[in-house]
């Protein structure tokens, strides 16, 4: 008999028991599976696939998102994301209709979200689409109820780990040379020190280890795609994953105002100023907005030391997955193996890793500049996609009453601590 064995009861005769399932086997493991798909996107573009990208800016009226063209293009994107995107969903359990249906929805709010940041007013601001595509995620999620054919196909870490494979492709090995050893080494200060300062308060109000690591690389990197990656590092939880998430975006949205406000107020140096907001803001899109409100020196200078923080998510995703398999999980108790550790290890991190290191040596320039426009869209419709899965996996009731509001008290304090170490930083790096 399939799937079943005999064991001897004491006692009694001998019964038919049910054989224990064995897991998926490795090359069929979601970490795995976003490798696989982030490589055949880039695989796909590289030989060729390159279609015009969807447009969203726009200023007045509804602008060119609705034209034929636009729709046209902004269809086939999704049908060839789904087509991908499907093999190993199915490995990972979901029923083809329903995943059919609640993609074409996430992708609709995804597409949605980058339309109305396109908007001239959302775009001066620095509002990017990550933060309509939660907000749109939990509005449906707590006003009106996500159907199950909808979360069928809200798969965060499968979209925003796919998402990261592709960016890897974007951060080169000559374009971390430009960025310079200045803005390399406030990004490395600013990580190591926030990460240890956020790491310690979120201990002192007896956060757990797992909690603690999400929260500090959310704020000490580029907020919630370091997060994803952390939690994707040490396993976390979804839940915690999704206040930090929510977190990051709610605090986001006034420092992208105050902080340009607070650059000229103060009188302070314009590429200083532009450091400051490279090292705090969590996204490029909110840090070039932020400094074009300041000078076109500020919003280079920030630029250059957010793209250097961000080529950090690689390697503080394979650090913490080494100090987490180290520690042997949540209580510490249980010292693995090399083969253990590897097991833990997040895959999607080697797709990162290799995608930038083929773009930088294998792929040659013109190749590489046909590609970014494609690559972009790919890139920025996943995460899109991730975002929205977000909101939809969250509740307002577990934001509010989530530990007592020791996370947030957590998040806030070392904020706070980052925009002032960041700013005496810039001073010093940059002044």
């Amino acid at each position: 008999m399939s799937g079943l064995t005999r064991k001897k009861v004491a006692g009694s005769s001998t019964v038919t028991v049910p054989v224990a399932q064995r897991g998926p086997k490795w090359w069929a493991q979601e970490d795995w599976l976003t490798v696989w798909l982030g490589g055949a996107c880039l695989l796909l573009v590289v030989f060729g696939w390159r279609p015009p990208a969807p447009v969203f800016k726009w200023v007045g009226g509804a602008g060119a998102a609705f034209s034929a063209g636009n729709l046209k293009a902004s269809l086939l994107l999704a049908a060839v994301m789904f087509a991908l995107a499907l093999p190993g969903a199915l490995l990972l359990g979901v029923r083809p209709v329903r995943f059919l249906c609640g993609f074409g929805a996430v992708y609709a709010v995804a597409w949605l979200s980058q339309w109305l940041a396109g908007n001239g007013v959302m775009a001066y601001w620095g509002i990017e689409y990550v933060i309509f595509a939660l907000g749109a995620g939990l509005l449906i999620s707590n006003v009106f109820g996500a159907p199950g054919w909808i979360t069928e196909a809200a798969r965060t870490e499968y979209f925003i780990k796919t998402g990261i494979v592709i960016m890897g492709a974007t951060i080169l090995f000559g374009d971390v040379l430009q960025a310079g050893f200045r803005g390399m080494l406030q990004a490395l200060l600013v990580v190591s020190v926030v990460w240890g300062f956020s790491f310690r308060l979120a201990k002192r109000l007896k956060l757990d280890d797992e909690f603690a690591a999400m929260l500090s690389t959310a704020v000490s990197i580029c907020g919630v795609s370091a997060a994803i990656a952390a939690c994707g590092a040490i396993q976390g939880d979804r839940r915690r994953l999704s206040y930090i998430a929510s977190v990051v975006l709610i605090v986001a949205v006034p420092m992208i105002v105050l902080m340009p406000w607070a650059v000229k107020a103060f009188h302070i140096p314009d590429e200083v100023g532009g450091a400051w907001l490279g090292g705090t803001l969590d996204t490029t899109g909110s840090v070039v907005a932020a400094g074009a409100l300041i000078s076109e020196r500020a919003m280079k200078t920030g630029t250059i030391v957010k793209f250097s923080q961000n080529v950090l998510i690689g390697v503080a995703a394979f650090l913490l997955s080494l100090w987490w398999a180290m520690k042997g999980g949540p209580n510490g108790s249980q010292r693995p193996s090399a083969r253990v550790i590897w097991e833990r290890f997040p895959k999607f991190v080697l797709g990162f890793f290799t995608a930038s290191l083929a773009f930088s040596f294998l792929v040659d320039p013109q190749t590489l500049k046909a590609t970014k426009e494609p690559l972009n869209a790919l890139r920025t419709a996943w995460f899109a996609m991730a975002f929205a899965s977000i909101g939809l996996e969250t509740r307002f009731t577990s934001l509010l009453t989530m530990e007592g509001g020791r996370p947030l008290l957590a998040f806030l304090g070392a904020q706070a601590a980052n925009v002032v170490w960041t700013l005496i930083l810039a001073f010093l790096i940059f002044g």
